[in-house]
C-alpha cells in the first residue's frame, strides 16, 4: 500500500543527519515554510469553516475540538486561548483530547486508538444537535478522531475536519473539510513539524476570522478580550484610548465606570449615558461595537 505523504520521507531530507548544523536547519525551515504556504490553497475551505463555527456560538451552540497526539496540542492551544483574548465564555468550548488531561504528561501512541473513549468523551461532554465539533489528525485516519466524529454526527453536530492528506476518511461525514496537503516531512512521519504547522496556522485563521464575524475585533484590536491580570488591563485602556482618542487615565476610567468591558467603555466614551445604556446598545446589535456606534452617533443627531 503506498505511503500517505505524511508517512513519506522528504526527498531534501536524504544525508540530513551528515549535513553541518548551519544546513540542517536551512532545510528544516524551508520546510516548515512550504508547509505554512500550503494554508494559502485552503483558505475558501477554512472561511466556510469559520462561518460554521461563528453561526454555532452565535446561536449558543458550543465550538468542541478532539484530537490526538501534536494534533490534539495544536487544537488546545488554540481552544485555551478563545476566552481571554476573545471573552468567549469557557463553558462555549470544549476540548477533547485523546487519553484526557493525564495523558499530557506523556503522549503515548496508544491513546489515539482508543475508539470507545472518543464516544465517552462525546457523551460526558453533552455535546448535542446545534454544537460543533472541529476533528483534527494528520493522517486523516486517526480512530479517536474519526470515532469522535461518528459520535457527532449520529447526535446531529455539524462537523468541521481538519487534516494533512486529501482524500481520508475524516472528510467523508464532515460539512466542512479542510485538506492542509503539507510536503513530506523532513523526519518521516514527525507530524508535529511541517503538518502541525500548518494546523496551527489554520486553527489561527479559523478562530481569529471567527471572531471578527462575532464582532469580537474592531480595527484590528481585541475589544471583547477578559482583562484579568496587569498586562490585559494596561492593553484594555490602551485600546479604549486609541479607539475613542482619548488618554490613558481617562481610558482607564471608563473602564472602571464599565465593569471592565472595552466596548461598553468605548460607547461611554462616545456619548452613551450610562453602562446600562452601553449594554443594551451592544446587546441590540450583536454586541458588535460598529453598528452599536453607528446607532449611537445617529440617536445623538436626531436630538
Amino acid at each position: 500500500m503506498a505511503l500517505t505523504r505524511t508517512e513519506q520521507r522528504n526527498e531534501n531530507a536524504l544525508g540530513l543527519d551528515e549535513k553541518s548544523p548551519e544546513d540542517v536547519l536551512r532545510l528544516l525551515h524551508e520546510a516548515q515554510l512550504e508547509a505554512a504556504a500550503s494554508v494559502s490553497r485552503a483558505t475558501d475551505s477554512i472561511a466556510k469553516a469559520s462561518l460554521l463555527a461563528a453561526d454555532t456560538l452565535a446561536s449558543g451552540g458550543r465550538l468542541a475540538y478532539a484530537a490526538a497526539g501534536s494534533s490534539g496540542l495544536m487544537a488546545m492551544a488554540d481552544a485555551l486561548e478563545l476566552p481571554g483574548t476573545y471573552g468567549i465564555a469557557p463553558d462555549r468550548v470544549v476540548i477533547l483530547f485523546a487519553g484526557g488531561v493525564a495523558s499530557l504528561n506523556r503522549l503515548a501512541g496508544t491513546y489515539e486508538d482508543d475508539v470507545s473513549q472518543a464516544a465517552s468523551d462525546i457523551t460526558a461532554a453533552g455535546l448535542i444537535a446545534g454544537d460543533c465539533l472541529i476533528a483534527i489528525s494528520a493522517s486523516g485516519t486517526t480512530p479517536y478522531a474519526l470515532a469522535a466524529i461518528d459520535e457527532a454526527k449520529e447526535r446531529g453536530l455539524r462537523i468541521i475536519s481538519i487534516a494533512n492528506n486529501p482524500d481520508v476518511p475524516m472528510f467523508e461525514k464532515a460539512d466542512v473539510a479542510i485538506a492542509l496537503e503539507t510536503p513530506a516531512e523532513m523526519v518521516a512521519g514527525s507530524t508535529r513539524m511541517g503538518a502541525g504547522t500548518a494546523q496551527k496556522i489554520a486553527l489561527n485563521l479559523l478562530s481569529t476570522l471567527m471572531a471578527i464575524r462575532l464582532g469580537h475585533v474592531h480595527d484590528g484590536y481585541m475589544v471583547n478580550l477578559v482583562a484579568d491580570n496587569i498586562k490585559l488591563r494596561e492593553r484594555a485602556a490602551r485600546i479604549v484610548s486609541a479607539i475613542s482618542a482619548c488618554d490613558m487615565s481617562d481610558a482607564a476610567k471608563l473602564l472602571e465606570a464599565s465593569g471592565g468591558s472595552v466596548k461598553s467603555a468605548i460607547l461611554l466614551a462616545a456619548g452613551a449615558t450610562s453602562a446600562e445604556n452601553a449594554s443594551k446598545l451592544l446587546e441590540s446589535n450583536q454586541q458588535r461595537l460598529r453598528p452599536a456606534l453607528s446607532e449611537l452617533k445617529e440617536s445623538h443627531g436626531s436630538r
